[in-house]
């Protein structure tokens, strides 16, 4: 996995917006669920995780204008303060990244290259703007409220699910959520006059080892359409996703002899 295909990966994790989203979720305590509520429309039914620590495995795919390169994926989190990302082949790590509120780490060990900054300078990168915040709500497939003055509209679909939707800038945002669950289903941002496109489809839920047992999206597919790289596909399916309060290390150290890029 190159350095372009890292930093697209972490794109796609992100959002298509040109502003980031607040998020107003609840402080609930650890191990519980609760209803999130908008600040101007409490009726949508959204239940977010509230862990502490999450330690997945599993595997990513990314397919680039019919390139498909697939690793052995590690994601370790610790709620609101840190994200860690291994991937690699055989045992053999390719990639490590670790994400906080300010900063991005990216180490490609097949190059001996690393990149160190900052989200501006990622999002400046990519032309497409990331926030921890994203990142975070977008792994873990949970509901971000929109930005405080802003009405959503909702619309109850068959099938009990639940559309949420409103403008964010020139972007239109839209999330179904399953209203027995209260979990994301599916993440829609458009913006028409660029012709940026962004979907997120949550699939295969699987009751996480919490006492209230909320269901986890274990399969998640990322598809972004932009003019200029076309239709980008990435794929992350967990076979193990363990959550609770045990302590998680997040590792980072660079060799003396790695390039950092610039």
């Amino acid at each position: 996995m190159n350095k372009v295909t890292l930093l697209l990966a972490l794109g796609l994790l992100g959002s298509c917006a040109r502003k980031a989203v607040p998020t107003t979720a609840s402080a609930a305590g650890p191990g519980t669920s609760t209803p999130i509520m908008e600040p101007t429309l409490p009726s949508v039914q959204a239940i977010n995780t509230t862990f502490i620590f999450l330690n997945a495995k599993g595997k990513a795919q990314i397919n680039m204008k019919g390139n498909k390169q697939g690793a052995n994926l590690a994601l370790r989190m610790r709620r609101d303060s840190i994200i860690w990302v291994s991937a690699g082949l055989a045992g053999i790590e390719g990639v490590r990244a670790v994400l906080t509120h300010d900063s991005v780490r990216v180490m490609n060990r097949l190059d001996k290259t690393y990149f160190s900054g900052g989200y501006d300078y990622l999002s400046k990168l990519l032309n497409v703007p990331v926030s921890f915040a994203q990142m975070q709500a977008l792994l873990l497939g949970d509901y971000l409220p929109a930005p405080t003055g802003t009405k959503p509209t909702v619309a109850t679909e068959e099938a009990g699910r639940q559309r949420v939707s409103y403008p964010l800038a020139d972007v239109l945002v839209e999330r179904l959520l399953q209203t027995a669950t209260g979990r994301v289903q599916q993440l829609k941002m458009s913006d028409e006059a660029t012709k940026r496109n962004l979907t997120v489809d949550y699939a295969d839920f699987q009751p996480l080892d919490e006492p209230l047992g909320l269901p986890f999206a274990y399969s998640t597919v990322i598809q972004a359409q932009q003019p200029s790289a076309g239709v980008v596909t990435a794929a992350i399916n967990y076979n193990k996703v363990n959550t609770g309060r045990e302590r998680l290390s997040f590792p980072f150290a660079v060799p003396k002899s790695f390039r950092r890029i610039r």
